[in-house]
């Protein structure tokens, strides 16, 4: 039996040293005999890659903070609508103000009036006051027995006694006048201060139908006195188509006498001439004919007149 020796395997070949960098294109060939030292070797070798890597290290880092400065930038703010509106009103009346200085700014000045005027001129001569008191118009004088101006009761009527009030003479006193009115004393003092001066009147009752009609005069110099009883009645219809001083009315309410339930209808006429006033009062227990009581105005004013 024949022994064979293996043979040893072949030793591992060393690994290849790894190649070193590449020289620069403009490094120059070491002269034959110089001798080159680890320093040399080691700027010459590493010198233009750490070139390259500061370059790319200083591109990274900027890649970086510019990265890092989107993405901590805080988001816009946005501005409310109160805000805007609070500056619109703000910079609006600011912005008129300014153009319209400038639109006045570029105008030719405006000469102002002369301060001294000229001085009144008065009259040579006074106001004579009984001239001038004679010469003002005065109003129309009514004079006499005002009792014959008043108009008949018409045929069939009835002597009525106004409620009471006046008697058979056809005068009324301040007093009687006052007390046909609701709160007669102020009534009272309203008249003397309107210069009540006399009332004639006549009363008549035809069926159910109560007439009044008086001549009220005031004093000369009250005369306006007169035209206030026209202007209550103003809100009538005009007497005449407005030939008359007057007006009348004929109410569609029915009304209730003082202290009583008695129901009644109202109608009035009133008319002015100079210092009197004619006042034609009816109480119907129906609705006042307008045209009846308009006619019975137009015949007492033409007794009037």
């Amino acid at each position: 039996m024949t022994t064979e020796t293996p043979e040893p395997a072949p030793a591992p070949e060393a690994p290849a040293a790894p190649p070193g960098p590449p020289a620069p294109a403009d490094a120059q060939p070491a002269p034959a005999g110089a001798t080159i030292t680890v320093t040399d070797v080691v700027e010459a070798g590493t010198e233009p890659g750490t070139q390259a890597g500061t370059e790319a290290e200083a591109e990274a880092d900027a890649d970086a903070g510019t990265g890092a400065e989107t993405g901590s930038a805080a988001p816009a703010r946005r501005i409310s609508t109160a805000r805007l509106m609070v500056a619109a009103l703000l910079i609006g009346p600011l912005l008129g103000a300014v153009g319209g200085y400038a639109i006045q700014a570029g105008r030719a000045p405006t000469p102002l009036p002369p301060l001294q005027v000229g001085a009144p001129h008065y009259p040579a001569t006074t106001l004579d006051e009984q001239a001038a008191a004679a010469a003002r118009p005065k109003p129309l004088v009514v004079d006499g027995d005002l009792r014959k101006l008043l108009i008949s009761k018409p045929d069939g009527a009835e002597q009525w006694d106004d409620f009471g009030y006046g008697d058979d003479s056809g005068w009324m006193s301040i007093g009687e006048k006052a007390l046909s009115y609701g709160g007669a004393d102020r009534r009272f003092r309203s008249m003397l201060q309107a210069g009540f001066r006399r009332d004639a009147f006549l009363a008549w009752r035809k069926g159910e139908t109560k007439y009044l009609v008086e001549l009220i005069q005031y004093d000369d110099d009250s005369s306006q006195s007169a035209v206030a009883d026209i202007n209550e009645a103003a809100d009538g219809q005009p007497l005449d188509g407005g030939t008359i001083n007057g007006y009348y009315s004929a109410s569609d309410k029915q009304l209730t006498y003082a202290e009583s339930t008695e129901k009644y209808y109202y109608g009035e006429a009133v008319a002015r001439r100079g210092t009197v006033a004619m006042v034609i009062t009816v109480y119907s227990p129906t609705q006042v004919n307008g045209d009846e009581l308009k006619a019975l105005a137009k015949l007492q004013w033409e007794r009037l007149v």
